[in-house]
């Protein structure tokens, strides 16, 4: 059951979309609050109050406080000490239901860390959300320099060898448009801004299975990636073995095939058949 102040919103949400039914924006404008809420605590990663996420939005407060008691009551946010909110167990359910329902994800957990035992690196799963890639899984490599990264870690696509992959598949226009919103200097200012150059870029690295970059996020830390399509030949995911920069050097030839062949075995595992190599638009 709604409570009658979320009804009341639906209601007057409504009216809204029948006065200006050529406002898609107004007509999902709640929608959208809800989302900003939820992206807002995924970008800060720490718990806040409705205060500061009104003010981070952009929001009018009373809106934000409304959304946010309608989103605790549902279990999408829960309450926190000092009134803050974090997300909810719903959200959690959601994230095991997404992942359960992508059968390559499941798959590439699993190859994910036999690579790691196998190369003894440290090995990710990424996936890309809008113009950033994220950590999906990691498996740590061993020995004592070992380069690793939070699970949830998110970064511009412009600055990763998997950022490249993720929208190496897209027609030429959708990869400069992506490029062009993301395109941020890298800590190590090494990492490639120039939309052209990084549309012409990803599709070369995607039709070669295959994307390197080495100190342009992090200095003197590499990574090898390859896509992991589906069927369609999107590119959903990719596998990577992250690395010292020396190391990378030393057994590129190595790592370069097998995470091109452990992304090609996780693609058959999945009954993904391409007939060949798919070829990213050129225009």
């Amino acid at each position: 059951m709604f409570s009658r102040s979320f009804a009341v919103t639906i209601d007057q949400t409504a009216e809204a979309s029948e006065k200006d039914a050529k406002s898609p924006r107004k007509r999902a404008h709640g929608i959208d609050r809800m989302l900003e809420i939820l992206d807002t605590l995924c970008a800060e990663e720490r718990e806040l109050t409705s205060y500061e996420i009104a003010k981070l939005v952009g929001a009018p407060i009373s809106t934000i406080y409304t959304l946010v008691a309608e989103m605790v009551e549902r279990g999408l946010l829960s309450r926190r000490v000092g009134n803050t909110v974090w997300l909810g167990p719903r959200t959690l359910r959601y994230g095991i239901a997404f992942e359960k329902g992508t059968n390559l994800l499941a798959l590439a957990r699993q190859e994910m860390h036999t690579l790691a035992r196998r190369l003894g690196e440290t090995v990710q799963v990424c996936v890309r959300d809008e113009d950033m890639m994220v950590v999906a899984a990691m498996a740590d490599g061993i020995g004592h320099f070992r380069v690793t990264s939070d699970v949830g870690t998110r970064v511009p696509l412009n600055w990763t060898a998997s950022g490249r992959l993720l929208v190496g598949h897209l027609p030429a226009h959708e990869r400069l448009a992506v490029f062009s919103a993301c395109n941020r200097p890298s800590p190590t200012a090494r990492a490639e801004t120039d939309p052209s150059r990084l549309t012409v870029q990803a599709e070369e690295d995607f039709n070669n299975r295959l994307s390197i970059q080495i100190g342009q996020s992090d200095y003197a830390v590499a990574c090898i990636a390859s896509p992991i399509r589906d069927a369609t030949g999107a590119c959903v995911a990719t596998i990577s073995v992250v690395l010292p920069e020396q190391r990378a050097n030393e057994r590129r030839d190595e790592i370069c095939d097998a995470v091109r062949d452990v992304a090609a075995l996780i693609e058959a595992q999945a009954g993904v058949e391409h007939g060949g190599r798919r070829m990213a638009h050129s225009g």
